[in-house]
């Protein structure tokens, strides 16, 4: 059985292995061929966390394999970020031999399928042992198709057992998807966007994730109305100084429904509608605009408390609106040339910190100036967000990454498996001292790779977000704020990691200029700031 396994993955391009393996799973990656390559974390979260970096920038399927129910709850907090961002990860985890699950022996998984709902999309445990190429085949396929994570829980006694004369059926399928509007339905679209005399286009991570960033440029070009990022985004659908963009919409109903102001049509392309996180109240939409979401996620168009929806292949609708808006003869709104000399927005002086400490704005724009422009950045710094969009100018599809469920210690996991999936552009992590905590363990496996990526440690001791979250809430007052004392240096060395501490911003663009040979860390003391 386990041979059948290994010939299925390897012919479905999923020998890239992310796990920290226990004695259940030992029996499964016994054998494993040659053309494999296990990436070790030394803690599921953390290994959960290099794969949903993994995942996003190579667009495929890919394991992970974790130990029983001990491993799979400690990778739960990282599985969130992996489920909103609707990054395919298919998670194998060992389970007890099948005579003593039921006796609930030690390390037996009691109702496995259960444990990891409902953030999967799927979860399964073979019901004999003939059945597990099927079983992984089906976790694979879900995962694929829902864009979603999925869960096989599989008895290590199952690996040894003989396949069946039918288990090798599976390593010939495939499975497909396709969505494109029909006739009736891409009349009707076409219509709506054209009649619009004002519309405004919301673009959400999926625009990135599928690759159309630049034929999301194309179709805003256009449409030449203002453009915006879905709210709580996690990848960056357009060029932020595009003089077309507004920004990321703010994550509260009413400022939301504020920003629609004056328009008769919000488009949405690839993102739901809305991922809220302040409590904010206030009416959906303005008065006299309408909402049409265009998404391939079914749950998402489902569940949006407003609008109308049209479950499709976001990639067919915009190719179909840019050909139908190209040929509207008399078209009232004159659409932009891209590239257009001068037609960037230009990027604001950083401010500077009254004390000591350098101001993130200052840090941010040593990256823009110094690192090359196709560099993909991995941000986990949640109070600098207003500081971060003020200094960068991203052009280029693939340069922006964030926890997507807003679950701490993606940043450092997710860049190293970024690097590890997109050799051939840098990658920089934007970490914060209260997030690097939560997936420090990552700078190891980057050690022993020798992976080329950059950390730039912002380091102000304090949870920032939340001291700013404690404003809003009025609860000044709350313990458990500040983590003051922790030399990352220090750490990162101890793991294997090249690091120093910058003690401004042109030391800091000094040492960002030097060759990078493997991972290092580049710690700087930051002044605290707001996210907006």
């Amino acid at each position: 059985m386990r041979q059948l396994a290994h010939r299925f993955l390897e012919r479905q391009g999923m020998t890239t292995v992310f796990g920290n393996p226990g004695s259940n799973e030992l029996p499964f990656l016994a054998q494993l061929p040659s053309s494999f390559r296990y990436v070790l974390g030394l803690h599921e979260g953390a290994v959960l966390g290099m794969a949903d970096g993994f995942a996003q920038v190579t667009g495929r399927p890919v394991l992970v394999n974790l130990h029983a129910a001990s491993g799979s709850g400690n990778a739960m907090g990282a599985l969130t970020n992996a489920v909103a961002a609707r990054t395919p990860l298919v998670v194998v985890a060992g389970q007890q031999v099948r005579s003593a699950i039921g006796v609930e022996a030690n390390l037996a998984n009691v109702d496995a399928t259960s444990l990891m709902k409902p953030l999967v999309g799927w979860a399964g445990e073979p019901a004999t042992a003939t059945d597990v190429p099927r079983a992984l085949a089906q976790a694979t396929f879900e995962a694929e198709l829902q864009r979603r994570p999925t869960y096989l829980s599989v008895p290590y006694d199952d690996w040894d057992a003989p396949a069946d004369e039918n288990a090798a059926a599976v390593l010939d399928r495939r499975v497909a998807r396709a969505a494109m509007p029909s006739g009736e339905q891409a009349e009707w679209l076409v219509e709506r966007v054209r009649t619009a005399t004002s519309p405004v286009l919301v673009l959400g991570g999926d625009i990135d994730t599928a690759g159309l960033f630049g034929a999301a440029v194309g179709l805003a070009e256009r449409l030449g109305g203002p453009v915006w990022a879905a709210p709580s985004q996690f990848r960056l659908p357009f060029p932020n100084r595009h003089p077309l963009f507004r920004g990321v919409l703010p994550a509260g109903i009413r400022p939301v429904s504020e920003a629609f102001e004056g328009h008769d049509l919000v488009l949405v392309l690839g993102a739901p509608v809305f991922r809220y996180h302040e409590h904010l109240p206030g009416s959906y939409l303005p008065a006299g605009t309408t909402l049409l979401q265009v998404t391939e996620d079914a749950a998402a168009a489902a569940r949006a408390p407003m609008g109308e929806a049209l479950v499709a292949d976001p990639g067919a609708v915009i190719a179909l609106l840019t050909e139908a808006l190209a040929e509207q003869p008399g078209q009232p709104r004159q659409p932009r040339q891209p590239g257009q000399a001068g037609s960037y927005q230009p990027v604001p002086e950083p401010a500077t910190a009254p004390e000591a400490a350098t101001h993130p704005e200052q840090v941010f724009a040593a990256l823009r100036d110094v690192m090359p422009a196709e560099t993909s950045y991995v941000v986990e710094s949640t109070s600098t967000n207003a500081a971060w969009w003020r200094q960068m100018d991203l052009r280029h599809p693939g340069s922006y990454f964030f926890p997507a469920a807003g679950g701490l210690g993606f940043g450092i996991p997710a860049a190293v498996g970024i690097a590890l999936g997109r050799p051939d552009r840098p990658v920089v992590g934007v970490i914060g001292d209260g997030s690097a905590n939560y997936g420090i363990t990552a700078l190891w496996t980057a050690a022993q790779l020798r992976i080329p990526v950059t950390f730039v440690l912002l380091r102000n001791g304090t949870y920032g977000a939340l001291r700013w979250f404690a404003g809003l809430l009025g609860t000044p007052d709350v313990p458990g704020l500040d983590v003051p004392g922790i030399d990352f240096t220090r750490i990162a060395e101890g793991y294997g990691v090249p690091a120093r501490h910058v003690a401004g911003a042109e030391e800091l663009r000094a040492a960002l200029a030097e060759p990078v040979d493997g991972p290092r860390l580049l710690q700087i003391d930051t002044a605290l700031t707001t996210p907006s």
